[in-house]
């Protein structure tokens, strides 16, 4: 059994790293709550955004777009898919990162011509490590989501599927269902699936006429743009939430084994000073009845 400055020391040691962890814990709890409210501010207008373009497609459902599938859901073969992929700057989030990567490297097989594009220095580091070339990285995206980054993203993508450089588009993240559930999943981003859009075209069937300037396909166009912006960002929060969420709930639980662990020394360290002063009153014990058999063999000889 360890001794009493053993078990001291490791008690010591494991009320430090208590004290990281439950700071940890209060600041993800802090982030996770203020990056819902900037979310739930910001989704009103995307969703707006994605009402006027089922507004549009339901004045004429076979309206041109580069940004959308042909009107007859024919859905091109080969050419170069674009992957973003959303990880964290650092890890000690249980399973995020992981899932998030086995979903990048599963796609990366179905698509062997990809092009990579990474948010988050942990998904950096990981396809660095693995000689996975990377086209663009962009830094402290992950632990700043903002409307700026995700549009400067949304410009990137773009702009190569603009110039052709890219044929498709889809988006790794992570997405929280609630504070108990969690998944990896893979999105397309580009070209959108019309049907998405179409689905609920029936409310606006009406007799109300709309005129777009300077055309419908501009318009469409246009407004892709900015509801792509919005997606990416939605991808970035949601990643972002689902980070924290996944921080608070392996901090809780360090938390919780560090509890353990205390109990567990502290009664050590009570069972080593029992054994150390039944140790000592064994030995003064001893050392009187030594003394005792001592003073009688002198008085005897006396």
């Amino acid at each position: 059994m360890a001794g009493t400055k053993e078990i001291k020391e490791h008690i010591s040691a494991v009320r430090e790293t208590k004290k990281i962890t439950n700071a940890m814990y209060l600041i993800s709890s802090t982030k996770l709550r203020r990056a819902r409210d900037e979310l739930n501010r910001t989704r009103p207008y995307f969703d707006a955004l994605r009402t006027e373009i089922m507004r549009i497609f339901c004045a004429d459902s076979k309206v041109k777009s580069r940004y959308f599938f042909a009107p007859d859901g024919s859905v091109p073969e080969g050419g170069v898919c674009g992957v973003l992929v959303i990880t964290a700057d650092k890890g000690l989030a249980g399973a995020y990162n992981v899932n998030v990567l086995r979903q990048a490297e599963a796609l990366l097989r179905e698509k062997p011509n990809a092009r990579l594009f990474v948010v988050g220095e942990y998904g950096r580091r990981y396809f660095h490590q693995h000689r996975i070339p990377i086209e663009a990285s962009f830094l402290y995206t992950a632990q700043s989501p903002t409307l700026h980054r995700a549009r400067e993203i949304c410009t990137l993508l773009l702009d190569l599927y603009d110039r052709c450089e890219l044929d498709e588009v889809f988006v790794l993240y992570t997405d929280m269902k609630n504070s108990l559930s969690s998944s990896a999943l893979s999105s397309r981003l580009l070209p959108l699936e019309r049907a998405h859009f179409q689905a609920d075209a029936g409310t606006f069937a009406d007799d109300t006429e709309y005129t777009f300037e300077p055309s419908m396909e501009e318009v469409l166009n246009n407004v892709i743009r900015s509801y792509l912006t919005g997606f990416i960002y939605s991808a970035l929060v949601d990643s972002f939430c689902s980070e924290q969420n996944a921080r608070v709930s392996a901090m809780d639980a360090a938390n919780r084994n560090a509890e353990e662990l205390l109990s567990t020394l502290s009664l050590q360290l009570n069972r080593a000073r029992q054994a150390a002063i039944t140790q000592e009153i064994t030995e003064v014990s001893a050392g009187a009845k030594a003394q005792q058999r001592k003073h009688r063999k002198e008085a005897q000889q006396s």
